[in-house]
């Protein structure tokens, strides 16, 4: 899928469904849309569901122990909300296999991992600012801080921004 197809199709209606939630009313803002652009692009390359030769589930490559299990720890019940409205049972094993096939399911999940952070998301065109915030944040086993500064510009370029 392309940049601009995920925003549009996943990333944009997620976050303008989360920020209209009675019981999230988590705000819609540039700086979260460029940073989960920029997450699923590294993690996934918006591309994989499924992790290739891996367990993890979604474009943004959550794992069960890792993610998830943070996710239905300390926002339980607005995760609880989303699981309702997508028909979904609150579950860590079914919400771990769903987000591989429900992707605003995946994207209120990692929605839902950044809010978490008590340190306010990077401001739009920081891209050392948003790396460190990713790293804490999906503590990938591997990371790639090479391809970052692409797949942020990639980002910032679908949700119509320029650093």
């Amino acid at each position: 899928m392309t940049p601009d197809d995920f925003y549009l199709r996943i990333v944009e209606p997620t976050l303008h469904w989360m920020a209209a939630a009675p019981g999230i009313a988590i705000p819609a803002t540039d700086r979260a849309r460029v940073l989960l652009m920029a997450i699923a692009g590294q993690e996934s390359g918006w591309t994989a569901r499924r992790q290739i030769g891996g367990p993890a589930r979604s474009y943004w490559q959550f794992e069960k122990g890792g993610g998830v299990d943070d996710v239905f720890r300390a926002t339980s019940r607005q995760l609880g909300i989303v699981c309702a409205a997508q028909d979904i049972p609150c579950d860590r094993t079914v919400v771990f296999e769903a987000m591989a096939w429900n992707d605003s399911l995946a994207c209120a999940m990692a929605r839902l991992l950044l809010w978490m952070e008590p340190a306010p998301l990077p401001a739009v065109g920081e891209k050392e600012a948003a790396w460190q915030y990713y790293l804490r944040n999906w503590r990938p086993g591997a990371p790639h801080r090479h391809s970052w500064d692409a797949r942020y510009d990639q980002a910032l370029a679908a949700i119509g921004r320029r650093a």
